[in-house]
């Protein structure tokens, strides 16, 4: 692991780091914030998946969590949204490809050798953080934005017990009823739509919901909002009686000044469920 460069921030370190991922075959970059009480020993851990077209450092940057994670003695890690590097498959669109990973394990070419990001964010770095940082692997909870919300709130889902806590800031509801999903997924998985449901948190959450608490805020104003579907993750929670706060908060729409608004309260849904 290689450190490429870390800076004090609210008492802790905000630090990026690159390794190479047996996952994706490739380098990868991620961000991590360490609260002042890592000093002490491991603290809990929230995960931030990002949307389409960004990499590590937009969150980092644009969401303001480190000072509300600071308060809270939450560490933070921002990865990257897929495989980068000559030699990884890429397309000219902004929604295929490098910088648009889906949080998914293609099973297609030129897909398959490094688009493995599920894997990747599920299972690979959080053992390497752990090992690497003072990060308790027994506290996970997790969190994104657009793409990154799909990924959070599908991965919660399916890897029963690995999070106390799952939120989304404007997910993609019900990609495989979406062109932000349909093409995606045809393209990493196959035009088996079999395939396709462990990917869409509204097909999810009927089926297995979510044991623990939820938290999803999207703008009345988000101007994707008929692309992320809410309605269909607010109807699939109804049925299933699912645990969970869905809010539609009107005029916002579907920037980091989104996000960082409500930053705060997602902030202390996760600590409440961390230190419980």
């Amino acid at each position: 692991m290689k450190t490429i460069a870390e800076n004090k921030c609210f008492g802790g370190v905000q630090g990026v780091y690159a390794h190479s991922s047996k996952a994706t075959g490739c380098d990868m970059t991620f961000g991590l914030f360490l609260p002042e009480e890592a000093r002490d020993g491991p603290v809990p851990v929230l995960w931030y998946l990002s949307g389409l077209t960004c990499t590590h450092e937009n969150a980092m940057v644009k969401a303001g969590a480190q000072s509300w994670a600071a308060e809270q003695g939450l560490a933070l890690v921002f990865p990257d949204t897929s495989p980068r590097g000559e030699g990884v498959a890429d397309d000219d669109a902004y929604d295929l490809g490098q910088g648009a990973g889906f949080y998914v394990n293609a099973t297609q070419d030129p897909w398959t050798p490094h688009f493995q990001m599920w894997d990747y964010v599920a299972e690979e770095l959080p053992a390497l953080v752990a090992s690497e940082f003072a990060i308790d692997a027994t506290r996970q909870a997790i969190t994104g934005h657009s793409m990154g919300g799909h990924g959070a709130l599908t991965l919660a889902m399916a890897r029963k017990g690995q999070y106390k806590s799952v939120s989304a800031f404007a997910p993609i509801c019900h990609p495989t009823a979406s062109e932000w999903g349909r093409k995606q997924l045809g393209a990493y998985l196959g035009h088996d739509e079999s395939t396709w449901a462990k990917h869409d948190a509204a097909l999810m959450m009927r089926e297995v919901g979510f044991d623990g608490p939820v938290l999803v805020d999207t703008g009345t104003s988000d101007q994707f909002i008929d692309l992320l579907k809410p309605e269909a993750l607010a109807e699939a929670a109804n049925a299933r009686r699912q645990e969970a706060t869905l809010r539609l908060q009107k005029g916002y729409d579907h920037s980091y000044f989104f996000v960082s608004t409500f930053m705060e309260d997602h902030m202390a849904f996760h600590a409440e469920a961390l230190y419980a």
